[in-house]
């Protein structure tokens, strides 16, 4: 399963980048496979695991802000794995390049 997520805090000023940090640092030392990018971090693994990352997240901006907002897209496919790296991996072969990742 992938899982995109952004969490993001309001009311905390201009800047989210000592709040985001913290949130990269818990889904770093959570062990699952991740990409992050400028919007958002896409996360693999099986679903227990995954939402309760994600809920940890979510909590711990709550305790840094009155309000958070967490945008989740899932993708869910049955029997596939490797799929953070595959997805692209596929594009590529498709269009016989690489891609900027």
């Amino acid at each position: 399963m992938l899982v995109f997520l952004t969490v993001a805090p309001a009311g905390t000023g201009e800047s989210m980048s000592e709040i985001v940090a913290e949130v990269l640092d818990l889904i770093d030392r959570s062990g699952l496979a991740y990409k992050t990018g400028p919007m958002g971090t896409t996360i693999e693994g099986d679903w227990d695991p995954v939402m309760d990352l994600v809920k940890r997240c979510h909590f711990l901006v709550r305790e840094r802000a009155a309000r958070v907002s967490t945008f989740i897209k899932i993708d869910d496919r049955v029997g596939a794995t490797g799929r953070l790296e595959g997805k692209t991996d596929a594009l590529e072969a498709r269009l016989g390049r690489k891609l900027k990742r």
